[in-house]
């Protein structure tokens, strides 16, 4: 119980996320509506997964320092459900621009960014299978896994806010990019906050179950 507590705070969040998310007051703003209810979903999602791929930097990182090969398969576990969780900030974004910008792709700089810094990592996994040596796969993925996540802050977080953009945040669009005062009223923040830590802890422990079954499998494969 002590060593699950993270998990249970998870769910307990995430029940609460859900609950409130769809049941409290929100303000009416634009033509947002009741589609700003999503910023409890598509805005934490982003948040995790830019923690969960800075965690997958550090154990790259580590894995330079120290060569051991675990680092390498933390840093690619963690990249991998920060991934997941990147199609499912598109896919949420697609489902909120349809209502908000009248279709799901907009072909806007913001969308284009995240579209390539999404595919800068899909190629990290393909870097890693096309390459049968455990020990070069792990430097040169390790090395690729640092360069991206600085190629990939940049893309979605600072590119997108010096051009014309719909989303919030671009030139032409009032307001601190994506959240604001305006946007997010104290009741709000009351849901957004803990939903942003519990998409993240969600997101350690769906890593933490990948690792898992990766050194199950391993196991099976020694004992084979």
């Amino acid at each position: 119980m002590k060593k699950s507590w993270w998990k249970i705070l998870a769910v307990v969040l995430l029940l609460y996320t859900f609950t409130a998310g769809l049941l409290i007051k929100v303000p009416i703003i634009g033509n947002l509506n009741q589609t700003i209810r999503n910023l409890f979903f598509h805005v934490p999602m982003w948040f995790g997964q830019m923690i969960l791929l800075l965690v997958s930097l550090i154990f790259s990182i580590r894995y330079l320092r120290s060569g051991n090969l675990e680092d390498d398969i933390k840093a690619r576990e963690f990249a991998r459900t920060g991934v997941v969780y990147g199609l499912l900030g598109l896919l949420t974004g697609a489902i909120w621009a349809t209502y908000t910008w009248g279709k799901p792709w907009s072909n806007d700089p913001k969308q284009i960014a995240v579209a390539i810094a999404l595919l800068i990592y899909l190629a990290y996994f393909v870097l890693r299978n096309s390459m049968p040596d455990m020990d070069k796969r792990a430097r040169v993925s390790s090395v690729y896994n640092i360069f991206a996540y600085f190629i990939y802050v940049p893309l979605i977080m600072i590119l997108p806010r010096l051009v014309q953009s719909l989303h919030p945040g671009g030139q032409g669009v009032e307001g601190n990019p994506a959240m604001n005062g305006q946007d997010l009223d104290p009741t709000m923040r009351m849901v957004f906050w803990p939903a942003v830590i519990g998409w993240t802890l969600l997101g350690v422990w769906m890593t933490s179950l990948l690792i898992r079954v990766y050194k199950l499998k391993e196991k099976n494969w020694i004992h084979a």
